[in-house]
């Protein structure tokens, strides 16, 4: 069975207009990617000072692996870009994050779901409602669009919309 998974993209070190499409590439290799959002350019939050500007973006994934094993394909995604893992929110290589598995909630600390974050952060949502605007957080049925008024842009640009051509 086919799961559609939402997946959140950042960068912010070494090259990450590069890092970002080769993960798209990896992506691929786990399932149909559906839609990509366009490329965000946003202000780091949280973390260490002195941070450089992230690169955002999200992708749709019709999947049939179950969600830890998603997770552990995205961990080794990020670790073949080279992600090393020593502080949060610490300036990345490749972050990727599983927002949304289906309308599955789980308050596994291993495996959140949603994330328990992503209706608070622009970087995030502004991708998402991309993707799809209607596209309602499984427990609260809040919209994307509707978060992404809520949280509004402050700090967060378009850059590109087909960015990974």
């Amino acid at each position: 069975m086919t799961t559609t998974a939402y997946i959140a993209l950042g960068a912010n070190l070494g090259e990450p207009h590069v890092a970002l499409r080769q993960a798209v590439t990896g992506l691929r290799d786990l399932g149909t990617v559906e839609a990509i959002s366009a490329l965000y350019r946003t202000a780091p939050v949280g973390g260490p000072p002195g941070q450089p500007d992230y690169l955002n973006a999200a992708l749709r994934l019709g999947t049939t692996l179950e969600a830890a094993g998603l997770l552990a394909a995205l961990h080794g995604i990020e670790a073949s870009a080279g992600r090393e893992r020593h502080e949060r929110w610490e300036a990345r290589v490749l972050d990727l994050d599983l927002i949304l598995y289906g309308r599955q909630v789980s308050a596994d600390p291993a495996l959140a779901l949603p994330h328990p974050r992503a209706w608070e952060r622009a970087f995030v949502l502004a991708p998402l409602a991309d993707l799809d605007p209607a596209l309602p957080h499984p427990v609260t049925g809040e919209t994307a669009a509707q978060a992404l008024a809520r949280v509004g842009l402050g700090g967060i640009g378009r850059v590109a919309l087909n960015w990974t051509a």
